[in-house]
């Protein structure tokens, strides 16, 4: 057996990989109902908070920032937009960009969704030492920097 998979007790190899994507499919329904009252969904909150701290960004540079397709990105965009929390300016430096900026509406509710993420990720670290949720963060940041690196080892 390789050193990178481990037999559960029915026999079967276990992976990160099946736990990474449990785990992400519970954040999701958590944070969901955490934000449904701001009309804010699961696939949402990642651009609206990292505007909030890069404004103004703009998109193309909001997608490798957050290492999602522009596609995605744009979608994310439109919805927050008709949700009345960015708004879209021309880059001067360049008019085929548009700069991006947080709506009074979205500066108000930046702090309401930083509270619903720390409840959930409090509910995540729930009997996780610091040390060991530092540990967690690092492991998951080289797995996706294994991931994503572009040059063939």
């Amino acid at each position: 057996m390789s050193e990178h998979s481990r037999q559960n007790d029915k026999g079967t190899a276990e992976s990160h990989g099946q736990y990474i994507s449990a785990i992400y499919r519970h954040m999701q329904i958590l944070i969901s109902a955490e934000l449904a009252p701001y009309r804010i969904g699961s696939g949402q909150y990642i651009f609206l908070m990292a505007i909030a701290f890069r404004q103004p960004i703009t998109q193309k540079a909001l997608s490798e920032v957050l290492l999602i397709d522009k596609t995605t990105t744009a979608k994310a965009i439109a919805k927050l937009e008709a949700e009345g929390y960015v708004w879209r300016e021309a880059d001067p430096a360049d008019n085929r960009y548009n700069l991006l900026y947080l709506t009074d509406s979205g500066r108000e509710v930046v702090p309401k969704v930083q509270e619903a993420l720390a409840r959930v990720k409090n509910k995540t670290r729930k009997g996780i030492s610091d040390e060991e949720y530092d540990m967690l963060v690092n492991l998951l940041k080289i797995v996706l920097h294994n991931l994503t690196d572009q040059e063939e080892t």
